[in-house]
């Protein structure tokens, strides 16, 4: 009995290594993945990236060891997983000088020791590939296979020592840099970390210096233990890592990393697991060994993202302690908003109701939109267009007041004794009801339904059903404009939260400068595409173009060396910005994806007027002013774009600057 213990206990801590390497491997390629996307501008992000895939080729040769059955795979496999052990090393020192930079202390000497750290690692790893020198003479065993240590074995666990402590020592005094609170622990939680890809490394280089001294049973002891770590660690060293360069809020990046966590490495390892005790039961089950986990991996995902979802409100009120009742708010809302494809759903059923209780083949709603009748709905196949350019502001008032002629804008209330055949306007061949607010003060549109007689003939049944269905588009439309509404605030004022969030992500540390005025991008602020619209309106000459806020931007400055005067600058950066909304391929004067590129391109490059521009691109000016608003749009945001691809140009110059 004695001696089958030991080989149990071998055995389980074999089988529980080959598990956790498997959920480093899947946990550590997620972070890499999830880092690169999130925030890949973040220096600190990439050095920590370049950290992972060090450990994530480590733990991979580790799972494939234990399928190899050769001494000659064991060999070729130990030797892949110095690509990463050799490299640690740098990588160390390179994310503790990336987190170092981050509190305004810059050294050159840091740099270069990163540079040469890099540069000795890939030596080294030449060494390990060509030579005996570093290691050699692997030894295969089914447990654990290793190397052995070669005569400048010494040298690579020196430089390995030297600089861990060095990174260790840049982020003790990166923490100490810190004036707040929030980022204080962010550094602890790095500091504390830290050690995690050391951990991972040093079983492999004890074992290699000291094969003799380590029984079988303690190596895998000391390596289960590491890898306990190491998992944990990482996650750590990630959730601190993922804030760096984000602007969101820290809620938001919180909530993101931790469902990310739970969909991704944390299924993935579930599944990973079972497939490993499912190809020791497949026996007694008396099935084959493909469809046992084929099953089994089915069902378990499915009941995993059912358990994550059941989850997700005990998660979330854990995420969000202090805010839970706004962010439910929040939520609720989300839930209830009316876009525009709700509305244009909504609307056509109402016109189909009311199609099939009057027995006609089309109608169609209009709203009122800056002035103009925009389509919001149709049911059939109605003329619109001739029906609404027919429609001068004499009848649109008298459709707006009814039949009656009170001029007060109330006409057409539950409590009206009017019916609502006298509300309709018979023009084009189509009865035209308007749609006002519950004040009924204020018109949202029309509803035009296709004439049936030459004048409204609605018995009392329809005429109830059509006032109710009337009432529902009324109530629709004027739902949507409360909301419009809250957009135009949310619009006005995310900038402003933008550069909160610009500053909240500006952590303070020693020698940082104080926040001025000077750092607020013109680019963000809300009336940016007003000033794009002024500055396009006098693009051949005036005020709003030789006086324009835009002259400030770094572009702008930028083109004036080549122009010669912030004026033509200007003209020149506009003329870009329009230039890079330029569909590829011929040009044509009607497709979609060439009506905003023509728009800005006849209207304000070539100064055409407004009926010449509408009459080439055959629409009707109130659908020229409309596309004309969103083609301005996308010019201040192309801009917005040229503008901080300047600045960045601009910090790469500074940063390179010693």
């Amino acid at each position: 009995m004695s001696e089958i213990m030991p080989f149990n206990l071998v055995a389980i801590l074999a089988s529980a290594n080959r598990v956790l390497s498997g959920a480093i491997v899947i946990t550590t390629f997620s972070l890499v993945v999830y880092i690169l996307t999130h925030n890949l501008r973040s220096a600190v992000a990439r050095a920590f990236c370049a950290l992972l895939v060090c450990v994530l080729v480590v733990y991979t040769g580790d799972i494939v060891l234990y399928q190899v059955t050769s001494l000659e795979a064991a060999v070729m496999w130990l030797k892949f997983q110095w690509v990463g052990i050799a490299f640690v090393p740098a990588a160390y020192l390179h994310f503790s000088d990336a987190l170092l930079r981050t509190t305004n202390a810059f050294s050159r000497l840091r740099q270069v020791a990163v540079r040469l750290s890099y540069l000795g690692s890939g030596a080294l790893l030449m060494l390990v590939a060509l030579t005996d020198w570093v290691v050699y003479d692997g030894i295969y065993t089914p447990q654990f296979s290793h190397l052995r240590a070669g005569p400048l074995f010494w040298v690579f666990t020196v430089y390995f020592l030297v600089t861990v402590t060095w990174g260790a020592w840049n982020i003790r005094q990166a923490r100490r840099r810190c004036l707040t609170s929030t980022s204080r622990r962010r550094m602890t939680y790095l500091a504390v970390a830290f050690a995690a890809p050391g951990l991972g490394v040093f079983p492999y280089l004890l074992v290699s210096s000291a094969p003799a001294l380590l029984p079988p049973s303690l190596f895998l002891l000391l390596l289960l233990g590491g890898n306990v770590g190491v998992a944990l660690m990482l996650v750590v060293m990630a959730y601190s890592v993922a804030y760096f360069g984000v602007l969101a809020p820290d809620r938001v990046v919180k909530h993101n990393l931790i469902h990310y966590l739970l969909r991704g490495p944390f299924v993935a390892t579930c599944v990973l697991v079972l497939i490993l005790v499912l190809t020791k039961v497949e026996s007694f089950l008396g099935l084959p060994r493909d469809a046992v986990v084929v099953f089994g991996v089915v069902v378990l995902i499915v009941l995993l993202q059912i358990f994550i979802n059941q989850a997700k409100p005990f998660i979330d009120r854990l995420i969000y302690r202090q805010d839970r009742a706004e962010i439910t708010w929040i939520q609720e809302l989300d839930k209830r908003l009316l876009t525009s494809t709700d509305l244009a759903q909504f609307l056509e059923s109402v016109l189909t109701s009311i199609c099939d209780l009057l027995r006609v083949h089309s109608a169609f709603v209009a709203a009122v939109d800056e002035g103009q009748l925009v389509v919001e709905a149709r049911c059939g196949d109605p003329d619109v267009a001739s029906l609404l350019s027919g429609m001068n502001s004499d009848l649109f008032t008298r459709a707006n007041v009814g039949e009656n002629g009170d001029g007060d804008g109330d006409g057409g209330d539950a409590d009206e004794p009017e019916s609502i055949g006298d509300r309709f306007v018979v023009q084009g061949g189509y009865w035209v009801i308007p749609l006002r607010t519950r004040a009924r003060d204020v018109t949202l549109g029309l509803l035009a339904i296709e004439a049936r007689t030459p004048q409204p003939d609605l018995d009392d049944e329809e005429a109830e059903a059509v006032r109710s269905l009337v009432r529902q588009a009324e109530a629709a439309l004027e739902d949507r404009n409360l909301q419009q509404g809250v957009f135009a605030a949310l619009q006005l004022i995310i900038p402003e939260i933008e550069r909160i969030q610009r500053r909240r992500g500006t952590v303070r540390y020693t020698g940082s400068p104080a926040w001025s005025s000077s750092e607020e991008e013109l680019v963000s602020t809300e009336d940016f595409p007003q000033l794009v619209k002024d500055a396009l309106s006098h693009y051949w000459g005036g005020p709003k173009l030789t006086s324009s806020p835009l002259l400030k931007l770094r572009v702008v400055e930028a083109a004036r060396q080549q122009e010669g005067s912030s004026t033509m600058a200007l003209r020149a950066v506009l003329a870009r910005a329009i230039e890079r909304l330029r569909p590829k391929g011929q040009r044509s004067m009607t497709t979609a994806d060439w009506i905003l590129y023509n728009i800005l391109e006849l209207k304000f490059l070539q100064g055409r007027r407004v009926s010449e521009v509408a009459a080439r691109l055959a629409m009707s000016e109130s659908d020229l002013y409309r596309k004309q608003r969103v083609a301005i749009e996308e010019v201040a945001r192309t801009l917005a774009d040229m503008e901080r691809e300047a600045a960045g140009k601009g910090q790469e110059g500074d940063a390179l600057t010693p």
